[in-house]
């Protein structure tokens, strides 16, 4: 039978509560790890923290008192109440420039190239950060900007998730709006390449002699709330250099995600119709 030894350190002598109390909250954390994908039984529990039922039950308790976890008569553990609280107050308070600034600054230091970041609204791209970069190249958007979904890198990186139906809205709705001018069929096909790809580029469809790639930017639940582009000259971002600052793009927009609390599994399946 297992030992309880969850109590030694604790009764350590005066000179020591520091560190028994930092090791009760570290248990606490690893506890709520253990239930996060779903109901968990306190034999199980107890199996997975390594410790006695009693000590579980102990710890498990403390945490039902302060809302981090529940307890289902016949299913066991999950999280509590408290968390859906403090998940919705940081995304409150989470302000996606700000995290993604170094992220981009960098990326610009390290292709010396211009870096935007934007979101998607009233359908339509927003820019909401750029940072210059080292070439002098002129790149004629301006934060606050609001471009086409359809033409733009950034937009494009912004419907990778979408269903066609939605992209063939979009594309219709941008071409009637006054849109640089697309070919249809050749606009799908490189979307779907896009959606498999997970970026985006632009091939000088937004403004001439300007090329760019980009990749979306996930939150939490996996979904797509903002993207990030590297634009350039045409004649610095030819297929070859495209395709090599594509992983680079990806990179720094999956760091900009797991910032946001987004992990690889947490990505949305993508429908079709």
């Amino acid at each position: 039978m297992r030992r309880d030894t969850s109590n030694d350190k604790e009764d350590k002598p005066a000179g020591s509560p520091a560190v028994a109390g930092s090791q009760t909250l570290l248990r606490g954390l690893d506890m709520l790890d253990k239930v996060v994908d779903g109901p968990v039984k306190l034999a199980e529990l107890s199996q997975r923290m390594e410790l006695t039922r009693s000590t579980t039950h102990r710890l498990a308790n403390a945490l039902i008192n302060r809302g981090f976890l529940t307890h289902l008569p016949r299913d066991g553990y999950q999280l509590g109440p408290k968390l859906i609280q403090l998940g919705f107050l940081a995304q409150s308070q989470a302000d996606i420039v700000q995290i993604a600034r170094p992220r981009i600054e960098e990326l610009a230091a390290q292709t010396e190239d211009t870096v935007h970041l934007g979101r998607m609204e009233n359908d339509q791209a927003l820019y909401l950060d750029k940072i210059p970069g080292r070439r002098r190249v002129d790149i004629s958007s301006r934060i606050g900007d609001r471009q086409p979904l359809t033409s733009t890198g950034l937009g494009k990186a912004l419907l990778i998730d979408a269903q066609e139906a939605e992209w063939e809205r979009l594309f219709d709705d941008d071409q009637a709006g006054g849109a640089p001018r697309a070919d249809r069929a050749t606009w799908f096909e490189r979307m779907r390449g896009y959606a498999g790809a997970g970026h985006a580029f632009d091939l000088e469809e937004n403004e001439d002699q300007i090329r760019c790639v980009a990749a979306p930017v996930r939150d939490v639940s996996g979904r797509i709330v903002a993207a990030i582009s590297v634009s350039s000259a045409a004649q610095y971002m030819d297929d070859d250099r495209m395709t090599t600052l594509s992983a680079d793009v990806r990179e720094t927009a999956n760091a900009i995600s797991r910032d946001l609390g987004w992990t690889p599994d947490a990505k949305p399946a993508r429908g079709r119709r």
